[in-house]
């Protein structure tokens, strides 16, 4: 059973649909010296290097057969899944490590395991607050570790021990909403397996609403420099990368054979996947997208004046700068001032020990002399001493303080703000975070932003966060290994030209409500304001209204928008782009995302215990809802429990708590002293809940164990298989239905309130074959109509639930919904798990053909798992066999006939008739036949004796009376009840 499920699971992963022969369990070091390259099963083969050849062979770790990133982009919103497919070839257990980068500010939304044909969901919660422990510290444990945190990327990992002879699938999906910086979006892929793998394939979608105006992919980076693209070349996009692009929609793949992989890095650490695109935006009041009773308002005005800035420059000159970090800092101070503009006025403050300011008492105007001073400044700072943070930020704040509050009326409309470069934590002067933390809000007075940049490992990132969201500012992280010359230009290149201050974008009261940020502090150019709600459906219209200051001016935008045409115009665009299934609902998910980091923010911020707990409850029942990966959830994950023989334990997982992640030590404040795991089930909810109602019910994890199916199935073309649990047999029998049929699988709607229907479609018969074409099911319903009507509508590209609210999910993420009533579990493009009341459960597997021949359709096939919450009235082609109890009768082949005058004949040895066997069902008698049937898409055969001429007397009635009129058909079986 174990080598089944595996197998059945990797037939139907979509990632292993192009295994074959050189998938199979492997001998230690038996490597093929072919290899079949991008994933085309009709490519020629590529020979291995006998270098790399050595390597795989040598290997004694779990192998990498298969590692598949994807990633879907909608309107800047990113959904990415990942499928790492390792392989123990060994005999005896061995452990295996995910270890997969992620952007900081994506959240995780589903991890899920599958060892040795068992699928290890991963269960979600809210946090449990700790009690604080004395000293303020965690167990010893450092918050802020390189393994954790990485610049902009951070590291899930997961350990599993995987039996011998056998594979771990680990699947793992997350969300972000792409930032656009400097006129561009960045979407960044971390490719670093830790080993070269058989099977690798990138790739990125990109579906937007507007014209997509600029493309680029990047040569692979790691760290400082740029990898080798493994083609000989220093620049453009990496070996294999190929480009398909139109007006709005964009495919990009990246897929190295083996050796192309061990001419980038031999150790598998590839580096990042970099795409740059950015797209056309609406003028005037921007773009806006309605979809599902939410909108998203995109705004991103160009051409507008540069409003001057007041900018000061707060620098760390403590010990830990000297060598390259202080080189570089000067390299890129020295680029920055050239780019200063002649309204603009600037100073310096360094700070180590002792503070230092290059002009005391006043900012400086730009100009030619100053500038030439400025350099002469910047050249002469020399390192020395600890790392007062508190003086260097209270002596910048009062600098620019004290210009605004001059009677200089030159600077009201201008922008102000403070730079703040740090490479360590305090070690002079005020130490506590959070009395740094009120200084700072009391010296900046709301008056101007802080933006603050932490250099390398040893810095207090929380600390840096915090001061920076208290004062309308960002952070960002330089990596120790990184080029902090270009990342500091980079950087100031994103706020150094502001166009506008004070933006406020107001919509009409009576048609939004929950809506995310809506004020803002600055625009920079190439940047980009989102603003997302949720609609009322009380109004036909939405009235937007943008005020905002520039330079001397201030400006007023409005505009009446039509909700239905929009959401036309939404639909329309993701039509003609071909978005398919992956877009239902993204602008609902945006909102979510956004409103869960808006909560985060407002947690830090808040200043009384009631205002948090506020905050931390409505960014808590968010990230429930939407399943996010957030530091105030956290996720239990099943593991596999390996006994001493490398076997897997038949008792139930062990439980483990997933490793936090780096944003979770930085969102979290002060007084939190441990790092919460976080939830990894992604969810698309029945319905979301309001920024100030605690949500009571709805969705939450369904604590699903390993999936396990049963005989009982409609399957293939379709192939029935029921097994008799009073009588242990196994029948099996076809139905030949017409293409747009519908038949009754199961029904107890009179007692359970359970019905199942499945539609066929056809398709032609192969060559040879004796039937004229086969059928398959499209579409397969559950109606549940106790204790309220509730119905899911599954086919092979979206799950529809439709109860109370109604939810599109797409058949290609893992989601798991749980109500009172019904639990539904979807593993992506493998199977649906449907549980109704705790004791009805159904399994749907989705069959997709990578390259489908002309008889071969995607299709469903349809198990019935768990049955004892149905009534013994229960029928349908399947269900009238759950508490049937069926005999089977041998007649030997040399047996006594009646002749013609009466007397009784025997047949001669010469005549002897083959055994005839007959299953007694009820008052029939049903010749049968020994046959053998593969069910699990074939990966398991079944014994079953099988009733010819579509089950005729097998079944209560003609099969004919098992077609029904529409899916969602629960009238009565035209002739009652089944009898037992």
């Amino acid at each position: 059973m174990k080598m089944l499920l595996i197998t059945l699971i990797l037939y139907f992963c979509p990632i292993f649909q192009c295994q074959s022969e050189d998938t199979e369990f492997l001998e230690d070091g038996d490597f093929e010296d072919y290899m079949i390259s991008d994933m085309d099963s009709n490519a020629a083969p590529v020979r291995i290097p006998r270098q790399v050849k050595m390597m795989l062979t040598k290997e004694t770790k779990p192998h990498i057969q298969e590692l598949s990133i994807q990633t879907t982009i909608i309107s800047s919103y990113a959904f990415t899944a990942v499928s790492c497919s390792m392989l123990n070839r060994h005999s005896a257990a061995a452990r295996g490590v995910f270890q997969f980068h992620i952007p900081t500010a994506a959240y995780i939304s589903n991890f899920t395991m599958i060892v040795g044909g068992r699928v290890f969901p991963s269960q979600v919660k809210a946090k449990e607050k700790k009690v604080k422990k004395e000293g303020g510290e965690n167990n010893g444990k450092k918050k802020d570790t390189p393994e954790q945190s990485e610049g902009e990327l951070e590291v899930f990992r997961m350990e599993v021990t995987i039996p011998g002879r056998n594979r771990a699938v680990f699947l793992l999906t997350y969300e972000e909403l792409l930032q656009r910086r400097l006129g561009r979006y960045e979407h960044m892929t971390s490719i670093r397996p830790m080993q070269l793998v058989s099977r690798l394939s990138v790739g990125v979608t990109i579906v937007e609403h507007s014209r997509i105006s600029y493309l680029e992919v990047l040569p692979l980076q790691n760290g400082k420099k740029t990898s080798s693209n493994g083609n000989g070349k220093a620049d453009g996009p990496p070996v294999s990368t190929i480009v398909k692009q139109n007006e709005t929609f964009c495919k990009i793949s990246f897929t190295p054979n083996i050796a192309q992989q061990a001419k980038i890095a031999t150790n598998g650490m590839l580096g990042e996947f970099v795409v740059h695109y950015d797209v056309e935006r609406e003028t005037g009041i921007g773009d806006i997208q309605v979809q599902d009773g939410h909108f998203v308002h995109y705004f991103a005005p160009r051409d507008l004046p540069v409003v001057p800035k007041n900018v000061v420059f707060v620098i760390d000159t403590s010990a830990s700068m000297l060598g390259t970090k202080m080189k570089q800092t000067k390299q890129a101070l020295f680029t920055i001032i050239n780019e200063l503009r002649p309204n603009d006025n600037f100073n310096f403050v360094t700070f180590s020990n002792r503070i230092r300011v290059w002009q005391p008492g006043k900012l400086v105007p730009v100009t030619p002399i100053s500038i030439r001073d400025a350099k002469k400044f910047i050249y002469m700072i020399s390192v020395t001493g600890g790392t007062d943070i508190n003086g260097g930020i209270q002596t910048g704040s009062a600098l620019l303080s004290d210009y605004l509050s001059s009677k200089d009326e030159s600077h009201h409309h201008s922008v102000s703000l403070i730079i703040f470069l740090t490479d360590g934590r305090p070690t002079v002067g005020v130490l506590q975070s959070p009395t740094i933390i009120s200084n700072t809000k009391t010296a900046v007075q709301e008056k101007f932003c802080l933006f603050t940049i932490g250099m390398g490992d040893d810095v207090d990132y929380r600390l840096l966060e915090r001061m920076s969201l208290d004062n309308c500012g960002t952070m960002r992280r330089i990596p120790e290994d990184a080029d902090a010359s270009l990342m500091l230009k980079g950087f100031y290149d994103e706020i150094g030209t502001p166009l506008l201050s004070d933006i406020r974008v107001e919509y009409s009261e009576d048609a939004v409500e929950y809506i995310t940020q809506n004020l803002f502090t600055n625009y920079f150019n190439g940047s980009e304001l989102i603003v997302a709600g949720k609609l009322t459906n009380r109004s036909d219209s939405l009235h937007v209204q943008v005020t905002a200051s520039n330079s001397d001016r201030s400006i007023i935008m409005e505009k009446d928008v039509s909700i239905q045409e929009r959401e036309q115009e939404t639909e329309r665009r993701l039509a003609e782009a071909e978005a398919g299934s992956k877009s239902d609902g993204y602008v609902e998910r945006l909102w979510g995302f956004l409103s869960v980091k808006d909560g985060l923010k407002g947690r830090l911020r808040s200043q009384t215990s009631g205002e948090r707990e506020n905050y931390t409850q409505h960014a808590t029942n968010l990230s429930l809802t939407y399943n996010f990966l957030t530091p105030l959830t956290q996720m239990i994950v099943e593991k596999p429990e390996v006994l001493a023989d490398g076997s897997l334990a038949k008792a139930p997982p062990k439980s483990t708590e997933a490793p936090p992640s780096a944003e979770t030590a930085n969102q979290l404040s002060e007084d939190d002293n441990s790092l919460p795991p976080q939830s990894l089930q992604r969810k698309q909810p029945p319905k979301p809940i309001s920024a100030a109602t605690k949500a009571t019910g709805g969705i939450r994890k369904l604590a699903q164990k390993s999936v396990t199916l049963s005989k009982t199935s409609a399957d293939g073309d379709p192939h029935f298989v029921v097994e008799i649990p009073q009588s242990k047999l196994t029948v099996c029998f076809n139905i030949n239905g017409e293409p747009g049929q519908i038949l009754r699988l199961v029904t107890d709607h009179k007692h359970s309130g359970v019905t199942v229907n499945g539609a066929l479609i056809g398709a032609p018969a192969p060559a040879g074959s004796h039937k004229q074409q086969r059928t398959y099911f499209s579409t397969i319903t559950i109606v549940a109509d106790k204790p309220k009507r509730s119905y899911i509508e599954v086919t092979t590209q979206k799950v529809i639930l439709d109860g109370r609210d109604r939810m599109i999910l797409p058949t290609s993420s893992s989601i798991s919904i749980e109500t009172a009533n019904l639990a539904v579990v979807l593993i992506a493009n493998t199977n649906l798990t449907v549980t109704i009341q705790g004791s009805i459960q159904f399994v749907i597997l989705f069959h997709h053909y990578k390259n489908p021949a002309a008889f071969q359709r995607d299709h469903l096939g349809f198990y019935i798992a768990k049955s004892k919450g149905l009534s013994k009235d229960t029928h349908g082609l399947l269900g009238q066999f759950l508490y049937e109890d069926i005999g089977l009768t041998q007649i030997p082949g040399n047996f006594s006939t009646t002749g013609a005058n009466g007397t009784q004949e025997t047949l001669g040895k010469n005549f002897t008739l083959p055994s005839f066997h007959f299953l007694k069902v009820k008052d029939r008698s049903v010749a049968v036949m020994k046959k053998s049937r593969r069910i699990y898409s074939g990966k398991q055969t079944v014994d079953c004796w099988f009733a010819k001429n579509n089950a005729a007397k097998l079944i209560d009635g003609q099969h004919d009376d098992y077609i029904v009129s529409h899916l969602f058909d629960t009238g009565a079986w035209a002739n009652e009840t089944n009898t037992h």
